[in-house]
């Protein structure tokens, strides 16, 4: 046997040792036990680097014995897949950065190239090699990157389908509309900045020194969130819907280097020379890592995103997280679906009303569900009893109104005995909501005041969206209007009064956003200084996610409590449980002067009830 051949066997040994034990960590839950996930991951990377680096240094025997190109990019697809995989499960930018890494190489050295047209096996590998990339490239917010994939991927596609006419590619089809769907919605507003928590626009000088002094009696850590949406026809891509997308580049920082500057798609050496790929080639870079990763900032909260799961799939994963949930740490968990029948989200228009300054407005709604409505229910002392927590619910299923889908507030209250910051967006969130002194009006099942130990942090979505124009209303095209809100507040609010990107410039939007600031840091202070701030919230302040979550509330509150008629007030407003300060309500003067600026500063005034003071 000559010395090729040994070079080649073991090769191939390599191959499949690691292709089995990528297997395995590929089957493993993503939210399994952390010290679990670490070990599996660890085997299969030093499985897959032993594999890389072999065929590097034999290379030339390895071309010689019938090495393909597609077969190095493989490889090389695969370290991106685990590198990706491990990201979901952990959320450490350096693992979706590797991974965003080894696709651009694969890419940028056109390891799949060249490749006969009667391979259709490699094909394949080729199409989920482009549909892989496409996600990381979305989530890293690539967006030049993005538009040559979707160019490359479509044209691939096509060629598929013409050259392999017996072969259905439908699937293919539906993926490539699946991402542009999602391009057109994420980008219908330009990003005037990023999702992710940024120093340059969320850290406020003014009130930053009352933030670092600020010590409530208890602190918590925010240290895992849950991320779930279930919407009939909701946009998505992969497994990645557009609300649970807005919310996980929320709750992660902005590195402050070249990710940000979003470098150019090029694809040269460091001469400057055109790359030569008539070799197999398998050298990749591993430097661009280190421009793409920010090692002053602190590891991101651990997200666990759902992609439509089953109710009893969505409470064990919550049952994971508040198990392995550090001592003094809060975990948030974001709920995005429909209530009660499950009825999709079809939107209808109903004429305002009220006092507005312009007649022309309207308000766009969710279809009432007046009929499925409970009556109230008063018991002893003014309490619940149990079987009201099981009432009304959020719907997670494909069809029917089954109890196999039905998530009951309920069934959150067992985890209630540690820490929780609830996110509840649905047409019936008021499910969750608290029947006392504060809110009289019942409107649901009662969550607030029945925990287990710890008092939960509620924010509540209205029951209805409102925008000024039509168009905007389906929520299937353009997400949950709260969630906008919570995420992207600026976007959110031209998106209710119909401003378009093109409707201003840069700069116009950029003044925008520093009064948007300016008031954030105000309410800062507020907070910080407030001697009625609950200890739920005080105890959360400090973390800057969490109190950037809380201060965008205040914002949405305010300005649908400006835009939406008086007396409709309980459906179009969201709500937040225990009650914030009074400092910072929708009647606050200084909270409404905030609404007033940015209003008159976008030309919309005539959209609100604003006073002349």
């Amino acid at each position: 046997m000559s010395q090729s051949d040994v070079v080649s066997q073991t090769f191939r040994a390599l191959v499949e040792s690691a292709d089995r034990k990528f297997g395995r960590v590929r089957d493993l839950p993503l939210h399994a036990n952390r010290s679990q996930n670490h070990h599996c991951f660890h085997k299969v990377f030093k499985a897959y680097m032993r594999l890389w680096k072999y065929q590097q240094e034999n290379r030339t025997k390895l071309v010689e014995s019938g090495l393909n190109r597609w077969e190095i990019g493989e490889i090389a697809s695969r370290i991106g897949q685990l590198y990706f995989n491990q990201y979901m499960r952990t959320s450490e930018a350096r693992f979706i950065v590797e991974a965003y890494v080894f696709y651009e190489a694969i890419l940028s050295r056109r390891y799949f190239e060249g490749v006969k047209v009667k391979e259709l096996g490699v094909r394949f590998k080729e199409l989920r090699f482009y549909a892989r990339f496409l996600l990381v490239s979305l989530i890293l917010n690539r967006t030049d990157m993005l538009n040559l994939l979707v160019d490359r991927f479509t044209h691939l596609v096509d060629d598929c389908k013409s050259n392999f006419r017996e072969t259905n590619f439908r699937e293919w089809k539906l993926v490539v509309q699946e991402i542009v769907r999602f391009m057109k919605a994420d980008t219908a507003f330009t990003n005037i900045r990023p999702l992710r928590y940024c120093a340059m626009f969320d850290s406020h000088p003014t009130s930053l020194p009352y933030v670092a002094r600020f010590h409530a009696k208890k602190v918590l850590k925010f240290k895992d969130a849950i991320l779930t949406s279930y919407h009939r026809n909701e946009v998505k891509f992969a497994e990645l819907t557009l609300d649970t997308y807005r919310m996980m580049q929320c709750l992660e920082w902005e590195p402050t280097g070249s990710l940000y500057q979003k470098r150019p798609v090029v694809y040269n050496d460091h001469s400057g020379a055109s790359i030569d790929h008539s070799g197999a080639s398998g050298v990749i870079d591993l430097n661009f890592a280190a421009d793409l990763t920010d090692p002053t900032l602190p590891p991101n909260p651990r997200k666990s995103v759902l992609y439509r799961p089953s109710v009893t799939h969505l409470i064990a994963v919550i049952a994971t997280i508040c198990e392995e949930l550090p001592p003094e740490s809060i975990a948030l968990i974001y709920l995005s679906a429909s209530g009660k029948a499950g009825i999709s989200n079809v939107s209808q228009l109903e004429n305002s009303g009220g006092s507005r300054k312009s007649s022309n407005n309207k308000v766009v709604s969710r279809i009432s569900h007046k009929q499925n409505s409970s009556t109230p229910e008063y018991h002893i002392n003014g309490k619940k009893e149990s079987s009201d927590y099981y009432e009304n619910y959020l719907w997670f299923g494909p069809r029917g109104n089954g109890g196999p889908n039905n998530l009951y507030p309920g069934d959150i209250i067992p985890f209630t005995r540690r820490p929780l910051f609830l996110i509840i967006d649905s047409d019936d969130s008021h499910a969750f909501k608290a029947g006392s002194t504060y809110m009289p009006t019942y409107l649901g099942k009662v969550l607030q005041g029945a925990e287990r130990g710890e008092t939960a942090a509620l924010l509540l979505s209205p029951l209805r969206p409102a925008f000024k124009d039509p168009s905007s209303a389906d929520t299937t095209q353009n997400g949950s209007q709260f969630t906008f809100f919570l995420t992207a507040p600026l976007q959110a609010f031209c998106q209710m009064v119909g401003i378009t990107s093109s409707d201003s410039d840069s700069d116009f939007s950029s003044d925008a956003e520093k009064i948007i600031s300016t008031s954030f840091s105000e309410w800062e202070v507020i907070l910080c200084t407030s001697t009625s701030l609950d200890l739920v919230w005080a105890q959360v302040l400090s973390d800057p996610f969490l109190r950037r979550l809380i201060l965008r509330f205040i914002f949405c509150r305010c300005v649908l409590s400006l835009f939406c008629p008086p007396e409709d007030s309980e459906q179009y407003l969201p709500v937040c449980l225990p009650p914030l300060p009074i400092s910072v309500s929708p009647k606050s003067k200084l909270v409404q002067s905030s609404v007033r600026r940015l209003a008159n500063h976008l030309g919309v005034s005539e959209c609100f009830r604003l006073s002349d003071t």
